[in-house]
């Protein structure tokens, strides 16, 4: 491109353009490995304890201090070794191998998940909190993002694992919505914290607006290649995360209610698309107004909104909600619970994609909500293995 400082970007482009993703089942089975690589990690080395000394003189304090750091050191070794570079190699140069490890990898998991519990001297600490697992779980979905972000652009990340052009189902697809959705089911709302006023819910969201409006002005300066069909010109993630925060807080409805109307919308929003909005969306054309240049981040707010929507009930019913006995927030019927609610949504995803819609995470369709709700309720369960 002559005059451009990135004299490759629109070879870039065509990297990361007109791609249709993976299969449903790929997927399914990715968010099975993956998860149990923390799993492991947690049973082998969940009994390695930091010492603290006694007394309290400076020796000491140098002494411990000297510990905290080796801990630390140790810790983040194991970590490397034992989650983030086996999820990098399972992403990239291992990909084609994902069906065969699966069998193995969960018999693996199983077995000594279950030997630690047998063996109560090795296993005296219980289970871990619902919140710790929460919390894993949402660690995971970090991971995964940042590592794909950075794998994407090298040709040993499967083009398959991309973000899709229209509709499919890749890996890359689902980052977003899992973004949404992990914040969803441990927010403010889910919670039934009390909630704020729009002021101060647009206060909040500053950070976010800083940060999509910084990407916009870096990406412009240094004539970085952006893919204009996944948000649009302008609009980028984080306008779509302070859009959708800033809806929630101005239309305050009761976490026991917000599925019901999320999936009104979500219901509401599949059938404008199917009636003539998806043709709009997935066609290149563009007029010069804002909304015509950033079709895809503002009318997909909708389809996010209804998720984050249904993300608070499902987070307030499994995890925060008054129950008439504490059984029902045992890690044993957390995981029960968890694991029906994903399989109902992964039968719904398939039948929504076969006879409504298929995926379509440019447009935040009901297919693509639906299969992001089914995938991260596959792996939540996993995590209450801990």
């Amino acid at each position: 491109m002559d005059g451009s400082l990135n004299p490759n970007k629109h070879l870039k482009e065509q990297f990361v353009s007109n791609l249709s993703g993976s299969s449903m089942l790929e997927i399914a089975v990715m968010s099975t490995v993956v998860p149990l690589l923390f799993v492991l990690r947690h049973s082998i080395f969940s009994s390695y304890q930091s010492v603290t000394p006694t007394k309290k003189n400076d020796h000491d304090n140098a002494v411990l201090g000297s510990k905290k750091l080796g801990n630390y050191m140790a810790t983040l070794t194991v970590d490397f070794l034992f989650t983030v570079l086996p999820m990098l190699l399972i992403f990239t140069v291992l990909a084609d191998w994902v069906y065969i490890f699966a069998i193995p990898m969960m018999v693996l998991v199983f077995s000594v998940v279950a030997a630690k519990r047998v063996d109560a001297s090795n296993y005296s600490g219980g289970s871990l909190s619902l919140r710790t697992n929460v919390s894993s779980y949402r660690v995971l979905v970090m991971t995964i993002t940042f590592l794909c972000i950075l794998a994407v652009d090298f040709k040993i990340f499967p083009r398959r694992h991309a973000k899709t052009e229209t509709y499919g189902t890749g890996l890359m697809d689902l980052g977003v919505g899992s973004f949404i959705l992990a914040n969803a089911l441990v927010s403010r709302q889910a919670r039934s914290v009390s909630l704020v006023n729009w002021k101060a819910a647009v206060q909040s969201t500053s950070p976010l607006l800083l940060l999509g409006f910084a990407r916009l002005l870096t990406t412009r300066s240094v004539d970085y290649q952006v893919h204009t069909g996944e948000y649009g010109v302008h609009w980028n993630f984080f306008f779509t995360l302070a859009a959708v925060s800033i809806l929630t807080s101005i239309i305050n409805i009761p976490p026991q209610y917000s599925g019901i109307f999320g999936v009104a919308i979500l219901i509401g929003f599949q059938y404008w698309l199917s009636h003539g909005l998806n043709v709009y969306l997935l066609s290149d054309e563009r007029g010069t107004d804002i909304l015509s240049k950033n079709k895809e981040g503002i009318f997909s707010i909708l389809g996010y909104w209804g998720l984050y929507l249904v993300g608070v009930q499902l987070g307030y019913y499994l995890f925060f909600g008054n129950r008439p006995t504490t059984a029902l927030r045992t890690i044993k019927w957390a995981r029960v619970r968890v694991s029906f609610i994903s399989l109902v949504f992964w039968l719904v995803t398939v039948l929504l994609d076969r006879h409504v819609e298929r995926v379509s995470r440019r447009m935040c369709n009901l297919a693509y909500v639906t299969l992001v709700l089914a995938q991260n309720l596959q792996v939540l369960p996993i995590f209450f293995l801990f």
